[in-house]
């Protein structure tokens, strides 16, 4: 009697509405997996539309176009002898339901929708979604007709069911429902399902990878079993990036593992594994407990075997060791793969960055740099598709990239925009990395046109404004750095369009920003300056992370120009220099410190604290650095800037999605734009406990 299973599943970098592509990268995945010996193979959550629809899943066309997939899926002779698990939205009973679609020679076997829906952080399925919410009920689904002539079914299973073939039984999960304190896995074990499988569309923030690989390791330790976990990868068309690591596990030990970050748009991860490991396991550890004493799950029978009687001498896969990412190599990898995806999907020949010579502006020049890294290694290691685009988008058939420095100085184009209050240690700092990452780099002065604004404006009022060090008011002085910073936006835009042009290339350049998260919590930008650019791969990256990505690429790429723009205190410069050096500060600016930003910044949004509850923590775990009072003053500065600024968060450019307390508008942190900034009632609560302190 076979014992032994082959089960593929995989990391697809599939794009949302490309049916296409998403079918062409499906049947890919399917054809490796039984050229690996499998016999099941598993797929990423909504993998035939792609996860990020949005407000597409509400479209019929977006219903129909996924039957039509699984249609040509049903009819390739690629899917036959082999269970494919897929997974597409489907409506039942005029409901819309997240499911996973699983068939066989051309018969389908099982439609499970998800029950536990993913409604946190960057997820919205309860706007598009119902959950199906009768725990282990299996009643009927009518097909359509096109795939009734395909399959020669008018009815399939629908609902909370398990899949029985003749040597074991398969129960199967999605995404969220594993993160969920009433993980159907539990229940499912209990009933003596060994397999379970797990379909997501999990998406990269730092430091999370080791709770995805624990709970799937969890998954399996508590009462045996076999997990499969699968998940989409890359950019499938906004702001977060997919981050793989599809993954087996037995008995609570990892035996295969998928990439977290690669530019292959088709990963898959194979073991074969020994059913009677999973039946020894629950002999010794769970005998006592495995009376299931709730209604049974249906097991929805299928004459088909994952084993073979000859699988006597197949060797097993052993428990592999997981290396995890630093954050830095976090940083260096995930955007850089995001900025691919995104080049190479939007049709357009490169990038422009304005580069200040700053900590932000050059962590966004070492990502395209690591980008390019990526781009020569996977064209070396043999990767046709990364070929085919890098020829596509410098407009050369024949061009095989293997410099990333030669590369970067096609796809990059850098520019430093001096002023008359910029420093030469700036200009040479800029001018240097550039050189070392081998961008093509521009310097532009920009006063020519800073004085023509100015010009206008003295010509309709009389006026001419002053800085504050030349005798201006404050608010002179705001509208003069603004003034600047907005010129830079608009020069950027129009040598994004041109400067290809100018060379005789075709194509334009995507102009990328540079404003990290700290400062987008507190509004430290100019609206509508270079911090709007059409996308930021650090938006979502504190300043104290980017930092020690900055030290990384001094040690990972040689890049030493580096150690000067570390050293250097961060600044604008935007107000005039002083004997020829820099008198401006972010922080000073500011009135706290990056490192000050981080924790406030993580209070108010992981911890959901407003200015009383931050206050009540900050005295305890600052009681060695700072007074109540000067907490209090901090709190309340905090909170004035954040509120009175807010609004630019409305219009802010689109970021890689880093950081968990990210105040990105879009979806992620739902706020208010236009708040009482005096906050009466919560300082004054603050006020109450201070002066019993003290």
């Amino acid at each position: 009697m076979g014992r032994k299973v082959t089960l593929a599943t995989c990391s697809l970098n599939q794009w949302a509405l490309d049916f296409e592509g998403n079918l062409t990268r499906i049947l890919q995945s399917i054809e490796i997996a039984k050229q690996k010996g499998a016999k099941y193979r598993l797929g990423p959550e909504l993998e035939i539309c792609g996860y990020g629809c949005a407000d597409h899943f509400y479209e019929s066309d977006t219903l129909l176009h996924c039957f039509q997939v699984l249609k040509s899926l049903l009819e390739s002779p690629l899917t036959q002898d082999i269970i494919c698990d897929v997974g597409m939205p489907v409506m039942h009973h005029n409901v819309r339901y997240n499911c996973r679609v699983i068939f066989l020679n051309k018969k389908i076997l099982l439609i499970r929708p998800k029950m536990l829906l993913a409604n946190y952080g960057n997820n919205r399925e309860f706007r598009w979604f119902s959950p199906w919410s009768r725990p282990r009920h299996v009643e009927e689904y009518f097909l359509p007709r096109m795939i009734q002539d395909v399959t020669g079914q008018t009815t399939v299973p629908f609902g909370d069911g398990v899949l029985s073939t003749k040597d074991t039984c398969l129960g199967i999960e999605i995404c969220a429902e594993l993160w969920n304190p009433r993980s159907p896995h539990v229940d499912m074990g209990l009933d003596g399902i060994e397999i379970f499988t797990n379909s997501s569309a999990s998406y990269h923030e730092l430091r999370k990878a080791d709770h995805r690989v624990n709970l799937v390791k969890s998954a399996t330790t508590k009462s045996g079993g076999i997990y499969l976990f699968a998940n989409q990868k890359g950019c499938d068309g906004d702001r977060l990036y997919y981050d793989g690591c599809a993954m087996i596990a037995i008995n609570g030990d990892i035996v295969a593992r998928g990439a977290q970050f690669s530019l292959e748009d088709v990963e898959v991860v194979t073991a074969t594994l020994d059913l009677e490991d999973v039946r020894s396991y629950r002999g010794e550890r769970c005998h006592p407990h495995m009376e299931y004493e709730h209604k049974p799950y249906q097991r929805i029978k299928t004459d088909f075997s994952l084993s073979d009687c000859g699988d006597r001498c197949l060797p097993t896969h052993q428990p592999v060791e997981w290396i995890f990412h630093t954050p830095e190599e976090e940083i260096s990898l995930g955007p850089a793969c995001w900025l691919w995806d995104y080049l190479r999907r939007s049709g357009q020949a490169g990038f422009l960055l304005p580069l200040s010579g700053g900590v932000d502006s050059s962590s966004t020049a070492c990502i395209v740099y690591s980008m390019c890294v990526q781009i020569c290694r996977a064209v070396k290691d043999g990767n046709p598709q990364v070929l085919e685009d890098v020829q596509r988008v410098v407009s050369d058939s024949s061009y095989r990239p293997e410099d990333p420095r030669e590369l970067c100085g096609r796809l990059f184009t850098t520019c430093y925009m001096a002023s008359e209050n910029s420093s030469e240690d700036t200009r040479n700092r800029a001018k240097d990395l550039a050189a070392q990452i081998g961008s093509n780099h521009l310097n532009i002065n920009i006063d020519m046109a800073v004085k023509g604004m100015l010009g206008i404006f003295s010509m309709v009022t009389g006026k001419w404004p002053q800085f504050r060090a030349n005798g201006g008011s404050a608010r002179e002085n705001l509208a003069l750095q603004n003034v600047q910073a907005r010129i830079r936006m608009i020069l950027a835009y129009l040598f994004a369009q041109l400067c290809l042009w100018a060379q005789g290339k075709p194509g334009g350049l995507l102009v990328l920003g540079s404003a990290n998260v700290d400062e987008s919590l507190t509004g430290y930008f100019t609206k509508y300056d270079c911090s709007s650019a059409d996308i930021n791969p650090i938006g979502g990256v504190s300043k104290m992370d980017l930092k020690c990505f900055l030290q990384y690429c001094v040690k990972r790429f040689q890049l030493t120009a580096l150690i000067s723009i570390l050293d250097a205190p961060p600044t604008a410069e935007l107000e005039p220099l002083t004997d020829g050096k820099v008198v401006q500060t972010d922080e000073a600016d500011m009135g706290m410190t990056y490192s000050e930003l981080s924790v406030i910044g993580r209070l108010r949004k992981i911890s959901k604290c407003g200015p009383y509850s931050m206050f009540c923590k900050l005295i305890h775990s600052w009681k060695e650095t700072f007074s109540p009072s000067q907490v209090a003053t901090k709190v309340k500065h905090f909170f004035r800037m954040y509120s009175i600024n807010r609004h630019k968060m409305t219009t802010v450019t689109p970021s890689y999605h880093a950081e968990n307390y990210s105040p990105d508008d879009n979806r992620f942190d739902l706020r208010p734009f236009l708040y009482n900034t005096q906050w009466s009632w919560q300082f004054r609560c603050i006020d109450n406990e201070v002066a019993v302190m003290e």
